[in-house]
């Protein structure tokens, strides 16, 4: 998703920025995993300000994501908007309330159509709402997010609760493009996963560029308080990357570094935890996602006390159900 906010501007509403989602407006339901939930957990801990700075810095990895972002350019004039946007989008999807939630996956497939082009290393056709490149971001984004909060978090989940994350990360793929029966269901599935994708992932100059944006946001690219925050949380995305990325990347740190940033960054997230204290980070790294937190943690009861599926979300929400009841 693109973010409509220019460097120096400050956060804007998710309104302004194209979301439909109103903080304003109570709740419908609990959405599709429920607070309690696994999803709930490891999705508003701040460590997922960490999980999304590596997933995508793991996406640029696949040529055919990194030459749609080079081409829609908003990740260059904007790089932690953009951080800002997607990890937004994501977590309206994992803790929003179903409304919220099918409003901005249509929404997302809506911007995602205009993404179309060439893929320049192998020549081939690139389109952003594609299954299999709409798969890559939805496994960087869930595992991403998971293995920053057991590294800097309150550590593994559960057998029960992860088993239960896992089946989460499929109910929420049916709001993207991909076909759920691809997602992976376990550790050892999503493992596999990322083994079978291997060996069609490169380090190209557009990946190059694209991770860098987000890892060291140049100077003038973005507000300079955003910026020195991205370059401070840096080294404990890298600690987290597979060593052969760390190697054909040049991402690289030495091991002290990594010794170092690991036990530090863990304090610190510690130390943010609490929801006053958390949400301040949160307006400094991704001010976007405060409404969705406050709204889902801190807001009023939902209208209805339940947990639903994305097909009876849509069948709510969709705009074809929209346009029929004539709202």
């Amino acid at each position: 998703m693109s973010n409509s906010t220019k460097p120096g501007t400050g956060p804007r509403m998710l309104s302004h920025q194209g979301f439909p989602f109103d903080s304003a407006r109570r709740r419908e339901d609990h959405g599709f995993f429920g607070p309690g939930s696994p999803t709930w957990k490891v999705w508003t801990s701040p460590t997922a300000l960490l999980g999304f700075q590596r997933a995508i810095a793991v996406e640029a990895f696949d040529p055919f994501l990194s030459a749609a972002v080079t081409d829609t350019q908003s990740i260059y004039t904007d790089p932690m908007g953009r951080l800002d946007s997607t990890l937004t989008y994501f977590t309206i999807i994992a803790v929003g309330d179903s409304r919220a939630a099918i409003e901005a996956s249509e929404l997302l497939q809506k911007v995602h159509a205009r993404a179309t082009g060439i893929e320049p290393i192998s020549g081939k056709r690139y389109s952003a709402n594609d299954p299999d490149s709409q798969l890559w971001i939805h496994m960087t984004g869930w595992h991403s997010v998971l293995k920053c909060y057991e590294m800097f978090g309150p550590g593994k989940l559960s057998p029960q609760d992860e088993a239960r994350y896992w089946a989460d990360c499929v109910i929420a793929a049916e709001l993207q493009t991909c076909d759920p029966a691809t997602v992976p269901t376990s550790r050892e599935g999503v493992r596999q996963y990322f083994a079978e994708q291997r060996p069609r992932l490169c380090w190209s100059e557009d990946a190059d560029r694209v991770a860098r944006q987000i890892l060291y946001p140049p100077a003038g690219s973005t507000n300079p308080l955003i910026a020195s925050v991205a370059h401070r949380l840096t080294p404990a995305v890298i600690a987290t990357l597979p060593r052969w990325m760390r190697k054909l990347s040049s991402l690289d740190q030495s091991a002290a570094v990594d010794a170092a940033i690991i036990p530090t960054m863990r304090a610190l997230m510690a130390s943010v935890t609490p929801m006053p204290i958390r949400t301040r980070l949160a307006r400094i790294a991704a001010p976007s996602l405060v409404s969705v937190w406050e709204n889902a943690l801190l807001g009023d009861p939902p209208l209805r006390d339940a947990i639903v599926t994305p097909a009876e979300a849509r069948a709510r929400f969709g705009r074809m159900a929209v346009a029929a009841s004539g709202d």
